[in-house]
């Protein structure tokens, strides 16, 4: 089967997705009918994007003449056989596996038998929707994300009849019309919708247990790049949305643990909280309703003169030692100590290896990962429950003259920042340990899709698999159960670290 550079384009399904996957493709020069099952819903999504378009130009934002030229190549189907020529077609319908399966089946009646079929599905299975079909080589999934016309990332699905010339046609189809494609194969949520699973889960976890407010888990995340923290994140998608997506996900993978539903968040839904939508979810969004804020305080000096020393390396460690210098604060630097932090004469302050501080000791506080030592200095910390008061008030004014604005959460696993990006770790590697996708493809798919700061193996060659699993087994030893046991890929890369040293 030839290229699809030149192809006829019928776009099945004129929602928000389905007139954004039309101007996209006829921006890139195709010819592209646009069809809706609705009468005039078509015609309708063609005048909206008149209007908006017509906006970029009296912005400047777009020229005159290539708004008349992209408009001129949609034209609206008043049935699927006007559009019978198309050798490309892009389904972007309600989200049912049936509904789905039955559009491919008639289509199979009206287009030749040269067609591609590619579905703009986000969850469903691609084999699942090829079944019964007279040619299920020729059904890809092509996964854009909203809004179409900006987000870069297309998630190219191969279910198991899917022809490898197939998705590769569309693959480069998908970069020629600007995007960015990653190969997926079709398993639960793809790469994006699963490796984000734990950015809410772990959150909603925390929250339950009352670790901490959501005010300071979405600072603690932002802190490391994150545009949202996860509660103001689930409050924009609509906690019914993300729930059912949830419990999908978790379904399909025949109820493992680690995919497990929250309870909170199931209350939330059940309470009708849905987050903005309905004006309350975990924050409310009455008119005049207090905003949450950051507990801040000054910047203390450092608090103790001697007996001071720095243990481990690495960026942190280093910055904390210009730090202290330029404080006029001596210390001495262990640097090959087994952990990570600063100690004094009544005090380890220690960077959390996924173990609570009341395991460790008495005079002990652990303080959360930081991926950008220089950057924003919001950091989770706790001490010990067995820290007398002034042990934990030396641990928070070490971080304050250390220049942080310190949280005091709970004292369990991991705090927030290493929980929440070890167990995104985790998912990623377990996603390449089963072929989903590959390492390169999963940074681009969490970068270009959610927009985070990193993709989740940019974060692991900043920590390490070890430090990962240290964590993973530390949370597994707390909470007992499947959610957090360890991916065998990890295991591997640890493994392969220490033969190589």
């Amino acid at each position: 089967m030839s290229g699809l550079q030149k192809t006829s384009v019928l776009v099945v399904g004129a929602g928000i997705m389905g007139a954004g996957i039309a101007q996209v493709a006829a921006q890139a020069g195709h010819p592209v009918w646009l069809y809706d099952m609705r009468e005039g819903a078509a015609q309708s999504a063609l005048d909206k994007l008149h209007a908006s378009l017509g906006a970029l130009v009296a912005k400047g934002k777009m020229q005159a003449d290539d708004v008349a030229g992209l408009l001129a190549r949609i034209t609206p189907a008043a049935s699927l056989q006007d559009a019978a020529s198309s050798t490309l077609v892009v389904e972007a319908i309600v989200e049912q596996v049936e509904a789905k399966r039955a559009l491919w089946l008639q289509l199979e009646g009206i287009v030749g038998a040269d067609c591609v079929f590619a579905s703009n599905t986000s969850s469903i299975s691609i084999t699942a929707m090829a079944q019964g079909l007279r040619h299920p080589e020729r059904l890809v999934g092509m996964h854009f994300f909203n809004p179409v016309p900006l987000m870069k990332l297309v998630e190219v699905v191969s279910g198991l009849h899917t022809a490898p010339q197939i998705a590769a046609d569309v693959f480069a189809l998908a970069q020629s019309w600007g995007k960015v494609a990653v190969h997926a194969r079709s398993t639960p949520g793809f790469i994006v919708n699963r490796i984000a699973r734990p950015y809410y889960a772990e959150a909603l976890a925390l929250l339950q247990e009352q670790c901490t407010s959501p005010v300071v888990l979405d600072a603690c995340l932002k802190a490391i790049g994150f545009r949202m923290g996860p509660c103001e994140l689930l409050d924009l998608i609509g906690h019914d949305t993300n729930f059912a997506v949830t419990q999908s996900v978790y379904q399909a993978n025949f109820f493992d643990k680690r995919y497990m539903p929250s309870l909170l968040q199931r209350e939330l839904v059940d309470g009708g909280l849905l987050g903005r939508k309905s004006g309350r979810g975990i924050y409310d969004y009455a008119e005049g309703a207090a905003k949450p804020q950051l507990a801040t305080a000054q910047t203390a000096e450092a608090p103790a003169r001697s007996g001071v020393q720095l243990h481990g390396s690495g960026a942190r460690m280093d910055a904390w030692g210009k730090h202290l210098t330029a404080a006029g604060v001596a210390f001495s630097h262990v640097r090959n100590s087994d952990w990570i932090g600063l100690s004094t004469p009544t005090l380890q302050l220690r960077q959390t290896d996924g173990r609570t501080a009341s395991s460790l000791g008495a005079n002990v506080a652990v303080f959360d990962l930081a991926f950008a030592p220089e950057g924003s200095r919001v950091l989770a910390w706790a001490p010990s429950v067995r820290a007398s008061a002034a042990c934990a008030a030396e641990a928070q004014s070490w971080l304050s003259a250390l220049g942080y604005q310190p949280q005091q959460v709970a004292d369990q696993s991991a705090l927030v920042v290493a929980r929440t990006v070890a167990m995104l770790i985790n998912e990623a590697a377990d996603a390449v340990q089963q072929g989903v996708c590959t390492a390169e493809g999963a940074n681009q798919a969490m970068k270009l899709g959610v927009n985070y700061p990193a993709g989740p193996f940019d974060w692991l060659a900043a920590w390490s698999a070890q430090g990962v699993i240290d964590v993973l087994n530390a949370l597994d030893a707390e909470y007992r159960g499947e959610r957090y046991r360890v991916s065998p890929w990890l295991r591997q890369q640890a493994c392969a670290a220490l033969g190589s040293t």
